[in-house]
């Protein structure tokens, strides 16, 4: 794929929509187009994170280990950021990443993906809108599982 259609297919992510397209073209040279085959793995729950990953095309799904193995919390598609977390906060991964299919991301180093959000306010705002999202899903399947959980304790009691 040449740089200008890396560039076509970043302005048309709503986070980076409203970047001059040199600097997008800057993001896209400084960055790598990876692959993956379904059932390949993008990332490891407890590895180092050192880059973020945009989707381009296709679907990954989320897992976290737990003491019953891995549990999925998530599918990611098109346009989603997969590794943030950890190269935001400075903590390893807290998940998995599975592609569930065919599956096209862009690869952005922690010092490129840096320079984007400082650079570009409304990128920022997007990735803060997008983890505070997942908070809020991550909070209100906890409310379920703690509900289904008492009302277990208490059939049981």
């Amino acid at each position: 794929m040449t740089l200008q259609r890396d560039v076509d297919t970043l302005r048309n992510i709503p986070l980076f929509s409203k970047i001059d397209p040199s600097k997008l073209k800057l993001l896209a040279f400084t960055s790598e187009r990876l692959e993956f085959q379904p059932g390949d793995q993008v990332c490891a729950q407890g590895e180092r994170g050192d880059a973020a990953f945009i989707v381009l095309e296709g679907e990954a799904d989320v897992f976290v280990n737990t003491e019953e193995g891995p549990v999925r919390v998530a599918r990611l598609g098109k346009n989603d950021i997969i590794g943030e977390i950890a190269i935001l906060c400075d903590v390893p991964r807290t998940a998995t990443v599975i592609a569930a299919s065919a599956l096209v991301t862009l690869r952005i180093s922690k010092d490129a993906f840096f320079n984007l959000v400082t650079q570009f306010p409304e990128v920022a705002i997007g990735v803060m809108h997008e983890l505070a999202s997942r908070l809020h899903q991550t909070t209100q399947r906890l409310i379920e599982v703690s509900a289904r959980l008492r009302r277990y304790e208490g059939d049981a009691a």
